[in-house]
């Protein structure tokens, strides 16, 4: 028979996984947010195409939810973080060895997610079409 562990709940929600545990939780949002906002996106478009009233309501009021400016800089996140984070796995597991420098591969991915990530983030929320 197992003893009770004598936890408490602070102690339980503090994991230390560090910067890898981060990567995978980040990786698991940005999937989630990616498939909420496609699921967002087919909503409006057969609310869309309904017959107008509550239907036309509910298009246009998801519409201007995804095209709000912090909804596409989080957008902008979730897929480039997840597509890099994807890719840094891909290569990681097509050459195992790599696997030693799984901690410089994330650094790298995160020299390359910035720039990437935040150039594009600060024009968006400045206004600057081009």
């Amino acid at each position: 028979m197992s003893k009770l562990a004598r936890v408490t709940l602070p102690s339980a929600l503090r994991y230390r996984g560090g910067w890898p545990y981060v990567s995978w939780l980040l990786h698991r949002i940005s999937g989630i947010g990616i498939v909420f906002f496609v699921g967002m996106h087919v909503v409006a478009a057969f609310f869309l195409y309904a017959v107008q009233g509550v239907a036309g309501d509910i298009a246009n009021a998801l519409t201007t939810f995804y095209e709000s400016t912090p909804m596409q800089v989080f957008i902008l996140f979730a897929v480039l973080y997840h597509a890099m984070h994807g890719l840094r796995l891909v290569i990681l597991d097509m050459f195992p060895r790599l696997w030693e420098y799984n901690r410089e591969a994330m650094w790298v991915q995160w020299a390359l997610f910035l720039p990437m990530f935040l150039l594009p983030a600060a024009l968006m929320i400045m206004e600057v079409t081009i």
